[in-house]
């Protein structure tokens, strides 16, 4: 079975976030002023084969773990869709 996982990683909340900061900046000198709290992350879009459901979200775990996210600074969360 194919699936379709769509990952999202972003900074830890606690952590400081300079690009994040830097767009809210800019938004407020562009006279947008009522934004706040912007936090600039990554989402990855993948493809990926598994006997079933569970077996993909195991995949898709371990890739978030070991290649895509950074535990100490960053958290994910993902999405997985089977592909007809």
């Amino acid at each position: 079975m194919k699936f379709i996982a769509e990952i999202d990683v972003m900074p830890l909340k606690a952590l400081l976030d300079p690009q994040g900061k830097a767009v809210t900046h800019t938004l407020h000198n562009m006279s947008y002023k009522t934004v706040e709290n912007v936090r600039i992350g990554k989402h990855i879009s993948l493809e990926i084969e598994g006997s079933d459901e569970t077996e993909a979200e195991q995949k898709v775990e371990a890739i978030c773990q070991k290649v895509l996210s950074n535990p100490i600074m960053e958290s994910y969360h993902f999405s997985l869709k089977k592909i007809s």
